[in-house]
């Protein structure tokens, strides 16, 4: 999409995200425990953080939201102990969300997952601005955490949003691929880092009743696809 027809839609642009955020229902974390230990064998201690769609917003429970489902497909596959903890914050940007694991004391972690980027395109903060927040997070979470590999989670396809109108929803869906094609680029160039390729169903039966956080089926879908990337990169890099 062209800047030039960006800047012609602005003024629309900008009525439909007020108008947006104010009809939009703000709809709370998941309820639970945001740490937990399950599987028996070594111990792969896991660390998910990021914003909303970390968080659980658009369940009820952590049982239905990410963490703790992947956490459980991941001991149950690699059978391993997977002691997991969830850092996630609904509003936060990638930069958000290193502020927030950097006033998390003694954080210590094997593995990373990162949920973030939805704000990024929603405060509007350039691709290439969020491309250096994830790169200050990667490499916060190597030197300062002791984690091995960061696995980001890409964009949803928000072109897709059932709660977003149109132009908005195109715009905004156009802005996600290109952070997600920035994030990719940049993890091919790592050996510590990674992308995780994801399909998500989200018609409205699987999202959330607001029509922009997952609900329990998109939840289930992401944490196939987090598991299968891992456990994939776990057998061409074997300990």
């Amino acid at each position: 999409m062209s800047l030039t027809v960006k800047i012609a839609l602005g003024p629309l642009l900008l009525t439909q995200a007020v108008i947006t955020r104010r009809r939009m229902p703000r709809l709370p974390e998941a309820d639970g425990p945001r740490t937990g230990c399950v599987g028996k064998g070594p111990t792969l201690r896991l660390l998910i953080a990021g914003d909303s769609s970390a968080a659980g917003v658009g369940v009820v429970s952590q049982r239905q939201a990410l963490a703790s489902q992947l956490a459980d497909r991941l001991a149950a596959q690699l059978r391993l102990q997977v002691q997991w903890q969830l850092l996630a914050r609904s509003g936060l940007t990638t930069a958000g969300t290193l502020d927030l694991l950097r006033a998390e004391p003694l954080l210590q972690a094997d593995l990373a997952v990162i949920v973030t980027g939805v704000n990024d395109v929603v405060d509007q903060v350039p691709s290439q601005r969020a491309l250096a927040a994830r790169e200050a997070l990667a490499n916060w979470l190597r030197n300062a955490a002791g984690v091995r590999h960061v696995a980001f989670a890409p964009l949803p396809p928000v072109h897709a949003f059932p709660g977003l109108p149109q132009p908005l929803r195109w715009v905004a869906g156009a802005d996600a691929r290109r952070h997600n094609q920035a994030l990719r680029d940049w993890a091919a160039t790592r050996n510590d880092v990674s992308c995780v390729a994801m399909s998500l169903p989200l018609d409205p039966a699987g999202m959330a009743h607001d029509g922009f956080h997952p609900g329990e089926p998109v939840y289930r879908a992401c944490a196939d696809a987090i598991a299968t990337h891992l456990i994939k990169l776990d057998e061409e890099n074997p300990a």
